[in-house]
């Protein structure tokens, strides 16, 4: 059962499962960058500047790369978790405390990316990693 204790290996896994995911958000919104207007929308309407919607680029495709590949990791994860506060924070705030029609919290999937993300930043790339820390 001595196999079973690989922290490297789980730390690896949980750096690739929750870096491409979220990866994939961010592509989806470099092929069609007009997606970040209405982030820019959404950022002048509570007074914030419209540039900062940009940022959804850093945590999406910037961030889960460092986590991907092991460099940084530690502040890819930040960075993830931060752009997941700010999705909840824009998008998501109505829906904090419902649940979907299997029961299910409705934002099971914001959940696991945020909580994956402060995961990562915890926990560190581990060994199997272009720069373990």
């Amino acid at each position: 059962m001595r196999f079973l204790q690989n922290d490297d290996l789980g730390k690896l896994l949980l750096r690739l499962c929750v870096g491409v995911l979220i990866l994939l958000h961010g592509v989806s919104k470099l092929m069609d960058p007009t997606s970040l207007n209405g982030i820019a929308h959404q950022l002048s309407g509570m007074g914030l500047p419209s540039f900062i919607a940009y940022g959804a680029l850093v945590g999406e495709i910037v961030a889960p790369l460092m986590a991907i590949v092991g460099w940084q990791a530690r502040i890819g994860g930040l960075l993830m978790a931060v752009n997941m506060i700010v999705a909840l924070i824009l998008v998501h705030t109505s829906q904090l405390w419902t649940l979907n029609s299997q029961g299910g919290w409705t934002l099971e999937l914001q959940g696991m990316f945020l909580f994956g993300a402060l995961a990562i930043m915890f926990l560190g790339s581990g060994r199997i990693a272009a720069r373990p820390d």
